[in-house]
Formats: structure tokens, sequence, C-alpha cells
């Protein structure tokens, strides 16, 4: 029987506001999020302080949603999660501060999460729309993209995880994100180039696949986007519009490529069935179409989390939280951000 019933989540690592409530069965019973989109969209990019200052505009706001779409008060609430670590120290420090004060009133347990954790458990959270399959379970590979991380990661068990391969430079994300801010689509470019890239072809050009051929399972996405560079900069600007759909969807499949093909070699390595893509990446259609079809082919269990527990969610952070409440851990309420994860978090 679990001590934990339920708990409170709170996501503020970048620029998405986010809260939640959360059993301890992984079913979410409401979560409400808030982006920014418009707010960052004049810089090309998220900008920390605009960030931290909407949050505060934001959190409360959603917290009372949240509530209200769920049905429940604060007697029903048993503890509080938010991501302290890895993120934007103050969008963390909002979340971190609206927390310990609800920690605090409510008399009531506080749990630290780290953000990635929360993306590598978000398959197995819960809703009257979606869950998981009955068959997946640990061991698993997990492959989470974002526009800040992006990792491969073996779990062996609930907060047993070894990272197996990163990005050694730009995530696939920020490659998306930045070449579509090379295109001038705006911000976020990521999902407008892959709505772009379904009118183009994706064998329009020849883009680098960056350590593809190599044995580990580290990557690469700085050749990629400076080669796109290069391309972009020999098309006349008034002749780019007409080449768009084609150059978003061969650099698309470049990075689809790199990815799976990196993915393919640590489950090649390991023999592990069950796989996992998470992240703001894994909403990419591109990367759900083929890794479907691969792991269908290899006779994989691929679990790719709906897209709203894909972006940035504080549904994940509450998965996280109330299995850590309830193995016997806490938080004090001097917790602090962190804009990296802790030593301890990843072997």
């Amino acid at each position: 029987m679990s001590l934990f019933k339920r708990v409170l989540a709170i996501e503020t690592s970048c620029d998405d506001t986010s809260v939640a409530i959360v059993r301890h069965d992984a079913w979410v019973e409401a979560v409400v999020s808030a982006n920014q989109d418009l707010q960052h969209a004049p810089f090309g990019g998220v900008v920390p302080e605009i960030a931290s200052r909407n949050h505060t505009l934001q959190i409360l706001p959603l917290i009372e949603e949240t509530f209200k779409k769920s049905g429940l008060n604060w007697s029903q609430i048993d503890g509080v999660a938010v991501t302290n670590r890895p993120g934007l120290v103050g969008s963390l420090i909002v979340g971190l501060v609206v927390a310990k004060t609800v920690a605090q009133t409510k008399n009531i347990p506080l749990i630290g999460v780290n953000h990635l954790e929360g993306h590598i458990m978000a398959p197995f959270l819960k809703d009257s729309e979606y869950a998981p399959a009955e068959n997946f379970s640990f061991p698993m590979i997990v492959l989470a993209v974002s526009g800040g991380h992006t990792s491969i990661y073996r779990a062996n068990d609930f907060s047993e995880y070894e990272i197996l391969g990163v990005t050694k430079d730009d995530a696939a994300g920020e490659a998306f994100d930045k070449f579509g801010k090379m295109l001038g689509l705006g911000f976020p470019g990521g999902v407008k180039v892959d709505q772009l890239a379904a009118l183009g072809k994706s064998d329009a050009y020849i883009f680098p696949r960056g350590l593809i051929h190599e044995e580990n399972l580290q990557m690469s996405f700085s050749g990629l986007k400076s080669a796109a560079q290069r391309v972009v900069e020999k098309i006349h600007p008034e002749e780019l519009p007409k080449h768009l759909p084609d150059l978003c969807a061969s650099f698309r499949e470049a990075v689809v490529d790199a990815l799976l093909s990196k993915l393919d070699r640590a489950v090649t390595q390991t023999k592990i069935k069950n796989v996992v893509i998470t992240g703001g990446v894994s909403a990419n259609s591109r990367l759900r179409e083929r890794a479907t079809e691969w792991a269908k082919h290899k006779k994989l269990i691929l679990q790719i989390p709906p897209l709203r527990y894909c972006t940035d969610n504080a549904a994940m952070i509450g998965l996280v939280g109330i299995r850590r409440l309830n193995k016997g851990e806490a938080s004090h309420l001097t917790l602090g951000p962190s804009p990296s994860s802790w030593p301890q978090d990843f072997s």
C-alpha cells in the first residue's frame, strides 16, 4: 500500500510552465501547461529573464486550474514534486519557491526531481486516452531528445540509469530550431521545419550524418548545421521560399538518420528489446514514423509518449516525485536549483 497517494507537481525548467496532479499508480488526474512561444519569438530563442518572469505570472493560475480540472482539493494532496535540475536557474527558482511554500503551508513533504528522469519515465504515465503496453517494462533503452538534451540511456530500473551516449555539441532540437531560424521560419523553428518537410523531398539535398559510422553512441549535429548554412547561403533570398520544403525534408531526414542509427546500435549492443523515445523532438512526425517501422522490423517494444507528455510537462515530474517519496526519499527546504544534473543521478 502506497503511503503517498497523490502529489502536486511543478515544472519550470525552461520556458514551459506546467502543473499536474499525479497518482501513485501513474494516473494523471490533471495536467495544465502554458508555453511562452509568443514572448520569445521576437528574439529567435528563449530569453532566460523573460522565461522566469512569465513563470511568475502563470504558475499560480495554473495551480488553480489544475485543481479545478481534477475536481480535487488540497486535503487530497500528500506531497509536492518540483523540477530542480537541470535547467535555467532563474526558471527553476520560480518553481522551487512555489513548491517550498506549498510544502510549508500545507505541511507536506517536498521532493526535487531531475527533469531528464522525468522524460525517461514519461512513457509510464496513464490517462483516459493513453497507457503503456502491458508487456513494457525495465530494462529499457531510452533516447531522450529535446532542444536542450540529446542522450541515450540504459534504464535498468527506476532510479537506475546509465548514460550510453550523448551529443558532443548541439542537441537535436537545438539544431532544428537553429535551422528554422536560418530559413527565416521564426521561433520555435523545429515544429515549422517538420511541417514544411512534409511537402518536400528528403533526398533533394545531401546533408552529413554526424558520427553515424562510428561504433560508439556519441552524436553530433554542429557539422550538419554548418553544412546546411553553406547550402542556404548559396540560394538567392528571392528563390529561397520555393526551396524550403526540400531543405526542411532533407535536414529532417539527416537528423532522424543520425538518431536512429545510434539508437539501433544501442539496441544491438545491449540486446534490450524495450525502447523509449521521449522529449520534445519525439513529437517530430518523421522520427515517429521511421522509429515505428524500425521497431516493427526489429521486433522491439517501442513506447513514444503522446505529444502532451513529450514536451516539458509536470505529469512526468509528478510520477518520478511520487515514486521517490514512496521509496522514503524527501528533499530539505534548503533544496536549490542546478543548471546541470547531480553526479549521482546517472552512472
